[in-house]
Formats: structure tokens, sequence, C-alpha cells
């Protein structure tokens, strides 16, 4: 079924209110959710809900607790996400950075006591629209093998990074995870009772396996590109999990969550802004221009899948299966009284 964005927004708000959440932060969750469905990552969006609230009643995430942020020196930040709706604490830093970056040229926060964000693209593609150049990273409970391994030794450790175009074009962004397929599409791809292609996981018994049941009966992912994805994982792993202090994620003294650590580089302290994104647009309109290859229509820059998707379904609505429409109805309580701040 088709379902507008605004109506997804508002039963997302409503399960987050019902399971602790004060309404303007459950708003906030809300909308980064269901923008990721809206530009077409399904696997960051409403779907993971269920997780939520299930975080939730297990005290993993504090529904009513607010992030704080702190200069530790300048130029650096640590957010105390305080075991707070991940979204909160990143939208905390997308808010304090371009001050820090506007201030020093460039700002680092670190997220200590982080839930799952969502989807990194969200928060540089922000950053990115206020002249900066943007890029965020974290680490995550282990899932993925190293090279040449077949034991879970590194997170799904995603990258993203975001640079402004001309007005009126989205941003460059680049977001992925460093494993060859991001844990949340693998189970989009298991409820759907689909077979995904080799190299992306591995069974029990290190096998190659195309069977997504298999990796959440112990198998492991496999990092994207072989050796240079895991290489980018491990940096992540050990960047990500230290700075933030939630640790590495196979690593005794292990913290659990999502060690995430955004940076933003102010334009205008190497060259006037707009001359970037001049010369940024001309450069992504050469390659738009770019004869296609065989078996390819056009060449698109990083970014501009999604803006497509956007428009679409901002037009027809987001596809959400029956199941998952039956199980967000399921997760709909009422609402407890707002115990105030």
């Amino acid at each position: 079924m088709l379902v507008p964005a605004e109506k997804l927004r508002e039963l997302a708000t409503g399960i987050l209110v019902g399971a602790g959440a004060r309404s303007p932060d459950a708003e906030v969750v809300a909308r980064s959710l269901v923008l990721s469905n809206v530009v077409g990552h399904d696997s960051h969006g409403v779907r993971r809900l269920s997780g939520y609230v299930g975080e939730v009643h297990e005290g993993r995430i504090d529904p009513r607790a607010r992030p704080t942020v702190d200069a530790v020196r300048p130029g650096a930040l640590v957010v105390h996400g305080r075991r707070a709706f991940g979204q909160l604490a990143a939208a905390a830093a997308v808010r304090a950075l371009p001050g820090v970056a506007g201030r020093y040229g460039c700002g680092v926060a670190a997220i200590r006591e982080c839930n799952h964000v969502g989807r990194l693209g969200e928060y540089v593609a922000a950053l990115a629209e206020q002249d900066l150049v943007a890029l965020a990273f974290g680490n995550a409970d282990p899932t993925v093998a190293p090279y040449g391994g077949r034991e879970r030794r590194l997170g799904t450790n995603p990258l993203a990074w975001a640079v402004p175009r001309a007005a009126g074009s989205p941003p460059v962004v680049m977001d992925w995870a460093t494993s060859a397929v991001a844990e949340g599409k693998l189970a989009v791809a298991r409820d759907g009772r689909e077979r995904v292609p080799e190299g992306l996981l591995l069974d029990v018994d290190g096998r190659v396996s195309t069977e997504p049941a298999d990796f959440y009966a112990g198998g492991a992912l496999l990092p994207f590109g072989g050796h240079k994805g895991y290489g980018l994982s491990v940096l992540i792993e050990i960047v990500g999990g230290l700075l933030s202090t939630t640790g590495i994620g196979s690593m005794p003294g292990y913290r659990g969550g999502f060690g995430t650590v955004l940076v933003a580089v102010d334009i205008a302290a190497f060259l006037p802004p707009r001359r970037f994104r001049e010369k940024t647009e001309a450069f992504c309109l050469a390659l738009a221009a770019t004869p296609p290859a065989d078996g390819h229509s056009e060449v698109l820059v990083p970014g501009e899948p999604e803006e497509r998707v956007r428009r679409r379904r901002d037009r027809d609505g987001v596809p959400i299966d029956e199941a998952t429409w039956r199980e967000l109805h399921a997760l709909l309580v009422p609402a407890k009284e707002d115990r105030g701040p």
C-alpha cells in the first residue's frame, strides 16, 4: 500500500509517544525515520520502530532523556546522548557544529551513550546545506567478519560524506555501510523471502550463503570490496568506538550502542562558499553529461537517486507492506500522561 508521508509521521509519532517519549522528541525521531522511507532507504525507516520500542522496554533507550553538548576544547564537542533516541543526539550535534566550524574552521563532535541514529546521510546533508563539508561515521555491534575471517568482529560501521551543490540542487551525499550490505537491508530481504547475491554473507560454518536467514542463525556479513571495505571498517571501529568511549564492539569494555563521530569543515575558511558550490555544480553536470556505458541509461551523482525517489514518494506516498502496517498499528498504545520535563 502507498501511505502519505505525513500520515506515516503521525503514526510513528504516536507509537513513540505511547512508548514514553515527549511529543516534540517523538516528532524529531518520527521525521527522521520517515525521511529514510521517503528517500528510498526503507531499511532505516519506520520498520525500526519495533526495535526501538523493544529497546525502551529493555531499558536500552530512555525515552525521556535529552542529550547535552559540552565544548571540551576549541573545535571539539562531546555530545552526551544519555541513552536517548540516537536521532536526538545526532540532531544536537548538527545544531552545534556549524557555530563551532564557523569559529574555528572545523568542528568535531563525538557522541557518547548513543543509540541507533538512523541514516547518517540525513545529518551530513543538513550540514552541507549550511556551506559545510560534512563527514559522519560510527561503529556498532559486531556483525561483520574481517577479511579472510568467518566470525563477527566488526560492526556494519557506516560512513557518510556530503558537500553542497548550487542552490536548488541536492547536496552530493555518499552514505553506505562498510559491510557488503546493511543489516537492515538484509532484514528487508529476509522479510520479503528473497535471496541475496553471493558475496554478502557467510553462514555459521563460514560458507558463502545467499539466504538472509543464515545471518540471523549465527552467520556473519562480509565487508564490501574485500580488503578495502575491511580497512575502512577497522579505522571506523577504532576511531568511532574510542573517541565516543563506546569501545570496540568485539573487545572487552564495549558498552553497546553506536559510537558516532561527526566532522564539519567550514568552506569559507578556504574559499567563498558560492565559488565552491559553482565549481561543484559544474563538475556534477559534467559527470551527468558522460556518455553512458552499455547497460546504463545515464550517469547519476551521489544523492540524485534519493532525490528522485523523494519526489515520487512525496507525490504518490510511501510503499508499506501489509505485514509492516499491521506491526506498526500493533505498537500503537495509548500515550502515558506527559510527566513534563
